[in-house]
């Protein structure tokens, strides 16, 4: 059968699937759109969890980035990893004692304040709305490809299935939803991994296969991509290159920055009780090592793959002709991902042949001059591409490449839909309830709630046009700002009897403001194309990149809160028993209302 009509079964089939159980699950009261409910068990909501934790970035970019950088790109699983641990320990079960919907809710109680309320609802539209950008790019990616459409007409056509499941099944529908969307993306995650990983070390478990001796020559796999990569130029994957200070700053950034994704925490607010909510946390665990063990081994099988298919013969023979390129069926992956614009080669020197190596390396350009080349020839390969092009590029059979297609796009769906509800809750529930109309009734509030939602859709798929980096960077950029801006507040929150609300509200301020401006020098205005005055290779301050600031930003918005509120008034005492009453994590309040 040809690729595009299996391409189009699996990807149809699954979008029937995700729009049928939001009918299904149609949110009918606000509990419902926010909470669905607080019904959901321990183990579904687990899932859930792993499917709006493991977003484009973790299935399309992750894998790319280790692919083309290696062992420094490991600080992605580490920060996303040790942050999920860090949020299911200190954060989780308190924040469902509370009984609350939304986090800023949270906030603006624990610091009696409508302000600090209204502060938290900018902090987290402002994190969210870069996060989703990076969903809508892998979302662009995925359709552009398999449905062979423009990337601008992929995220179109993605933002429209967004707004079919998520407007109308609210929290209920887009639980149930990311349980059939975690389903089909481990499975496309680890099918492709098999059997690449059988193909290459003969073993059936990519996490050991990575480990394991290549079938051809008996060797390391791991030390023959290193002699592959450092014979073209490129530095030896499994050895760290980056300077230590980023590398610190960005996995706690990613750390403390999962741990204050509103709408990550927003998922421990469905279950009945505050066991639930520790068990959920559990099982989400055990359901994001299943894809976070495997991605180090996509990665790296991925990079061994491509290098030989550039190099055919070996780093020191002779590189793959334009012949084959255009001719084989081995390299049909090429031409397919070509007309997306997110891979491009050119024979710049005009010898029929495509040679991909490190020009930037000075140790090549003796071998360059004596070869007769003019600079690496493999000149566009977005890192995004990779996963997606991973079962073609392996040569697997056409099924496998339709199945990593449906579970990439259920991935950056799941994910989209999650950040779009703590988008709309924040608006209809914190602002328009919350402090603009407080006596809004519940029928307007869950009509107000999915007009947000529209409108963010529109803003997302707006940005996700022009995104300030790969997915997985765009989302590292928030998870910065929510390291700055929500976590501290959080953690000050429940463990801080002292910190007071103008320290609150100061802080997440100082934290917010710094780091936007931090990131929008380096990445532009508003993510807007060539207006940063700085580069991520000459950064601003003390050479930290802006992915990197958002520790840096927390600590600011720590300083600043402790400072402010040591020097103002304490809390009144009913708040101070409130702290101390949440700290003890046995049952669990109903949701209530706003006063």
């Amino acid at each position: 059968m040809d690729q595009f009509v299996l391409n189009w079964i699996f990807i149809g089939a699954s979008f029937a699937l995700y729009i049928g159980i939001a009918i299904w699950a149609r949110a009918g009261s606000t509990s419902e759109f926010y909470a669905a409910g607080r019904g959901v068990h321990p183990v579904l909501n687990g899932m859930a969890t792993g499917a709006d934790w493991m977003s484009a970035a973790s299935f399309i970019s992750m894998a790319g980035l280790i692919a083309f950088v290696g062992y420094d790109n490991s600080t992605f699983l580490m920060g996303w990893t040790g942050g999920y641990v860090l949020l299911a320990l200190m954060l989780a079960p308190y924040l469902r004692k509370f009984g609350k919907f939304t986090v800023p809710e949270f906030i603006g109680d624990r610091f009696y304040s409508p302000t600090a309320r209204l502060v938290a609802v900018i902090c987290l539209i402002v994190a969210s709305i870069t996060y989703v950008i990076g969903q809508m790019t892998g979302v662009g990616v995925a359709f552009g490809r398999f449905l062979e459409v423009s990337n601008t007409t992929g995220l179109l056509i993605g933002a429209a299935v967004v707004f079919a499941y998520a407007v109308f099944g609210g929290m209920k529908g887009v639980t149930y939803t990311q349980v059939a969307q975690y389903v089909v993306l481990i499975t496309a995650y680890t099918i492709p991994a098999i059997f690449i990983s059988m193909q290459l070390t003969g073993n059936a478990l990519p996490p050991l296969g990575l480990f394991g001796n290549e079938v051809a020559s008996g060797e390391p796999l791991l030390a023959k991509i290193d002699d592959i990569v450092t014979q073209l130029g490129f530095a030896e994957y499994t050895t760290r290159n980056s300077d230590v200070l980023n590398m610190v700053l960005f996995t706690l950034s990613l750390m403390i920055g999962t741990a204050g994704l509103p709408h990550v925490i927003m998922r421990f607010f469905t279950v009945p009780t505050v066991a639930d909510a520790r068990w959920s946390a559990g099982w989400a665990l055990v359901f994001i090592a299943l894809l976070y063990l495997t991605a180090p081994a996509v990665g790296a099988m991925a990079r061994y793959n491509i290098t030989n298919q550039f190099w055919p013969e070996g780093p020191q023979g002779e590189a793959v002709s334009v012949e084959t390129i255009e001719n084989s069926p081995e390299y049909s992956w090429m031409l397919t991902w070509q007309k997306t614009g997110l891979l491009n080669w050119e024979d710049k020197n005009g010898d029929g042949k495509i040679q991909y190596y490190n020009d930037a390396n000075a140790d090549m350009q003796a071998r360059a001059e004596s070869s007769g080349w003019t600079g690496n020839e493999l000149t566009k390969f977005d890192r995004d591409i990779l996963v997606l092009a991973n079962p073609e590029i392996a040569n697997l059979p056409g099924w496998v490449v339709a199945l990593v297609a449906a579970g990439g796009l259920a991935a950056a769906l799941s994910t989209a839909a999650g950040l779009l509800l703590a988008i709309s809750s924040a608006v209809s529930h914190d602002l328009m309830k919350g402090q603009l109309t407080p006596n809004m009734s519940e029928a307007s509030e869950l009509m107000s709630a999915r007009i947000a939602m529209a409108v963010a859709i529109a803003v997302a798929t707006y940005l996700g046009l022009n995104p300030p980096g790969f997915a997985a960077q765009t989302v590292a950029l928030a998870f910065g700002i929510a390291a700055a801006s929500i976590f501290p507040a959080l953690m000050m929150g429940i463990f801080s009897k002292r910190v007071n609300n103008v320290g609150a509200v100061v802080g997440m301020l100082v934290g917010l403001i710094v780091t936007v401006i931090y990131i929008f020098l380096h990445k532009g205005w508003f993510f807007i194309p060539d207006t940063n005055s700085y580069t991520d290779a000459a950064p601003l301050f003390l050479g930290i990149k802006s992915t990197s600031f958002g520790a840096v930003g927390a600590l600011l918005n720590f300083a600043a809160a402790i400072l402010v509120s040591n020097a103002t008034a304490a809390p009144p005492k009913e708040i101070q028993d409130l702290v101390e009453s949440v700290r003890i994590p046995r049952g669990a309040g109903a949701a209530a209302a706003d006063h």
